[in-house]
């Protein structure tokens, strides 16, 4: 019995309509990239696990596919590793590549690699897919497309404006409103640790923090406490749960946690540089938001970071995020290299819109014209016209086989082409073409040119 075929979990195929609409998403957020003057580049779908191991965090490294090594893989296997079972110590022996995780540190990568040839700062865009080993779920897969931007080069807080810019620019394009871009600063998050006295957990401390919107307030402070930060740290910390209000009085009340950290107030003052720009330049669709708990669970992140939440109507995770790394191109060799970037969720962005129902009704067009098979005779005198309606930018074509004409016509209903032409021998003898409005059932009689100037 023939095995039924199936795909791994977290990975999709995609019928032609959601291509299309992929298609214009991708599109619609090139256009943007291109005019805000970022330069494309592609990297390899794999790297070596050395460039991306170590980069994400633990929990990070634990979700990115390693690739098995090529031949017989065993031989070379850590004999030691392989009789205690030591999956950890086994993977560096049989594995020394893997399936990129994010388009970041493959960038950064590529920076270093290339960095005689390019002109700084340097503003590249980025669209490919990642893969992550992670737990399969609504508008989370283990296989999706990335958009990325990003600026290496320059320290500026204009760009971080810019990127804010950037995505309200893209949205407003989508048309799809209520999105929230939400802020903070990994330097404010230090603060925090320092102020608190747990500076030597702020990793365990901004992992724990970024988890809020998932697992609440005491699933936090529970998930810290595991980690060793001590009760005391805890009742110190409580203010930044019960912050709200406007992105203003949200700076004051940070102020007064932060008042005993430089580098706390450091990172409210580039906030406050950020929100007084968007200010005088106004979002036409997002809002900017102060999220004193976002922590974005990545190490390299060193100034702000962003996430994108999608419409409240809407039930969805970070639809973008992204953040400045001050020293990510530093672990390949290249210090002194700022850089900040951004990410649209290609695939969270698609289910949103087709929620709202916010696809453009043109965007799903395919096929304008078919052109009915009649016979030999009949397809030949077709095809030069469909030919000519093509070199037009109408969209045409032939039905491939001389088939009943009640098939053909079901064809082309199916596909939602709205328009059929029939030339039979009568039509061929007089030089025409009958034209069939597919939904109204009206026909008219078009020489070539009448033909193109009604499908126009």
């Amino acid at each position: 019995m023939a095995q039924k075929p199936s795909i791994p979990k977290g990975t999709r195929d995609f019928s032609p309509e959601e291509v299309i609409k992929r298609n214009y998403i991708f599109d619609t957020i090139r256009t943007e990239f291109k005019r805000f003057g970022f330069q494309p580049i592609e990297t390899p779908s794999f790297e070596n696990s050395s460039t991306l191991m170590g980069k994400y965090g633990d929990e990070g490294d634990r979700l990115i596919f390693k690739i098995l090594n090529s031949g017989d893989f065993l031989k070379k296997a850590d004999e030691k590793a392989l009789a205690e079972k030591d999956s950890t110590g086994l993977t560096s022996s049989i594995s020394e590549k893997a399936l990129r995780y994010d388009l970041t540190v493959p960038f950064a990568r590529y920076v270093v690699q290339h960095q005689n040839e390019i002109e700084f700062p340097f503003k590249r865009y980025q669209i490919q897919p990642v893969w992550r080993a992670d737990r399969p779920q609504k508008g989370r897969f283990r296989e999706f497309y990335q958009c990325d931007a990003d600026v290496v080069g320059s320290n500026s807080l204009w760009q971080e404006v810019e990127f804010v810019q950037l995505y309200d620019a893209v949205f407003s394009k989508l048309k799809l409103e209520g999105v929230t871009i939400k802020i903070n600063n990994r330097k404010v998050l230090s603060g925090f640790a320092e102020v608190i006295g747990e500076q030597d957990k702020l990793i365990d401390f901004t992992v724990a923090l970024d988890k809020l919107d998932k697992i609440g307030e005491e699933g936090v402070k529970k998930e810290m406490r595991e980690k060793g930060i001590s009760e005391e740290a805890l009742d110190k910390i409580q203010p930044i749960f019960n912050l709200s209000g406007s992105f203003a009085e949200k700076i004051e009340g940070l102020r007064s946690i932060l008042e005993g950290s430089e580098k706390g107030l450091k990172g409210i003052e580039e906030l406050q540089f950020i929100q007084n720009a968007i200010e005088a330049m106004p979002l036409k669709t997002a809002k900017l938001d102060l999220d004193v708990t976002l922590a974005r669970g990545l190490n390299y992140y060193t100034g702000a970071i962003f996430e994108v939440a999608a419409p409240e109507k809407v039930k969805m995770g970070s639809i973008g995020g992204g953040g400045r790394y001050d020293d990510l191109t530093g672990i390949f060799g290249l210090k002194n290299m700022s850089g900040i970037g951004i990410s649209f969720g290609l695939d969270r962005i698609y289910l949103v819109l087709e929620e709202l129902s916010l696809f453009p009704d043109t965007v799903t067009q395919n096929t304008k014209v078919l052109f009915i098979n009649f016979g030999e005779k009949e397809a030949f005198y077709a095809m030069k016209a469909v030919t000519k309606l093509r070199e037009a930018n109408i969209m045409a074509e032939l039905y491939p086989d001389s088939a009943k004409m009640g098939k053909q016509m079901k064809y082309a209903d199916k596909r939602n082409i709205p328009f059929t032409v029939l030339a039979g021998e009568e039509e061929m003898n007089a030089g025409k073409f009958t034209l069939k409005h597919m939904k109204s059932g009206e026909q008219t009689s078009h020489d070539l040119n009448g033909l193109e100037t009604a499908l126009k």
